[in-house]
């Protein structure tokens, strides 16, 4: 299979059987023989198709009376093509547009008929595309996003803050690293790095970072397979450090598959105390095992446990509680573009119950005078500030604490202490609340 062939099954599996992009990706790559270059484009058209396929549908829809009648199969080609012609420069339009038509006479004669029509109309007035005049049409074309979504953004955020998450949850993000400090020291791992032909720069926002910014694949690496760093987004890598751990303390990190902030946890104490992981799904306890033991850390439990039924065993156990809630994602986009498609505005409604609950049980884990970090990768206030604000008016032991780290022009401190963080090329969009057991 050639690059595009392998690129068009994967978006068919993402967006008409529901698949993530993130894992259909790394496997068909792992199972095709496709050299460096070729794995670069499938990865591009990948995410850009999916990633903009409200903008790809809205061109589409200027050249075919109702694109709903479309067969899924031929959409999907157009969309590809018409990303390559719409999005990217480096190939040209007529290699796209015969790519496209071959892949289709795959479907049928007449498919690639209609799909040769539209691409050739399409590439003589590229620039002639009709929208809608109403604002939220606009914006649903420049930035590719439900309305639905623009909607809840800009009420939540205002308009110049809104702009900067649809435009942050776009970009394409750079791959970062953590340090396994119980390992190696920043400086040594950096230069070997770079000795391996990396291209390399230091974290944006967390001292323990390293951002790779070209170089083979990192998980092949074998600093990696020895443990030295782990990959892990730089919002996730501010959590483990806000819970002010001490040598010897107890964590549980309540929802901790795939074990990057259990881990970081565990680095911080320094082979002492002890992090107990629980995840829900067991299926998911062997990538925290994985972590654990290729970082070489000995001061870990694994064990399967539903957030949202108390342990009464773990009552009062903990010095610290680590609940990154499970979220509607949004904002990881930038990660898992397929999110903005297959969330709904009562799907996000639905998962506050669930992040209440967990919450109530972490607090009874903890320990007088112990620290709650409340976190999740999502954007939406309803599972962010609101659910701080009715925990803390529920409970008269818990204060917030302010969290302060820089001043970076995508994190926004709120009034009552925590911090959002706003999406860019550097960092997914995220929430951190520090709540303290008085």
């Amino acid at each position: 299979m050639n690059s595009r062939e392998v690129a068009l099954n994967i978006i068919n599996r993402v967006l008409e059987e529901g698949a993530y992009s993130n894992l259909v990706l790394s496997k068909e790559l792992n199972d095709s023989d496709l050299n460096e270059k070729d794995r670069a484009l499938v990865t591009e058209l990948v995410y850009g198709t999916i990633r903009r396929k409200k903008t790809l549908d809205i061109i589409i829809s200027n050249y075919v009376k109702d694109i709903s009648l479309m067969e899924d199969g031929v959409l999907n080609i157009l969309r590809m093509a018409i990303y390559q012609m719409h999005f990217l420069d480096k190939v040209p339009d007529f290699a796209a547009c015969n790519e496209a038509v071959e892949l289709s006479k795959n479907i049928s004669l007449q498919s690639s008929k209609l799909v040769n029509g539209i691409l050739r109309s399409y590439t003589k007035n590229p620039d002639d595309i009709e929208v809608s005049d109403s604002p939220i049409d606009k914006l649903v074309y420049t930035y590719s996003y439900e309305p639905w979504f623009i909607r809840m953004i800009y009420k939540q955020y205002g308009e110049e803050n809104g702009r900067k998450i649809l435009a942050g949850l776009n970009a394409t993000p750079k791959v970062t690293v953590r340090v396994n400090t119980n390992k190696a020291d920043f400086d040594e791992v950096y230069e070997k790095l770079e000795e391996m032909g990396y291209d390399v720069e230091e974290g944006y926002a967390c001292p323990e970072a390293i951002i790779i910014k070209g170089g083979s694949s990192i998980e092949n690496n074998e600093l990696f397979r020895e443990g030295y760093i782990t990959v892990q987004d730089e919002s996730a890598m501010l959590v483990a450090p806000l819970l002010d751990i001490n040598e010897g303390d107890v964590v549980l990190d309540l929802c901790s598959a795939p074990g990057g902030k259990t881990t970081h946890a565990a680095e911080l104490l320094e082979g002492t105390g002890k992090v107990y992981a629980f995840d829900l799904h067991e299926n998911k306890l062997s990538l925290i095992t994985e972590n654990v033991e290729r970082l070489g850390l000995n001061n870990v439990e694994v064990d399967a446990m539903d957030a949202t039924k108390l342990n009464s065993k773990y009552v009062s156990m903990a010095d610290k509680v680590l609940i990154d809630v499970p979220c509607s994602g949004l904002g990881i986009i930038r990660k898992k573009p397929e999110i903005k498609w297959n969330k709904s505005r009562k799907s996000l409604k639905d998962l506050v119950p669930t992040q209440r609950e967990i919450m109530e049980n972490a607090w009874q884990y903890l320990k007088q005078g112990g620290t709650m970090i409340y976190s999740t990768c999502t954007l939406n206030n309803e599972e962010n500030g609101e659910n701080v604000e009715w925990f803390l008016n529920k409970h008269k032991d818990a204060v917030i604490e302010k969290i302060f780290l820089g001043n970076m022009d995508n994190f926004i401190y709120e009034k009552n202490g925590a911090l959002t963080i706003l999406p860019n090329e550097y960092m997914d969009g995220f929430y951190i609340a520090k709540i303290s057991k008085k």
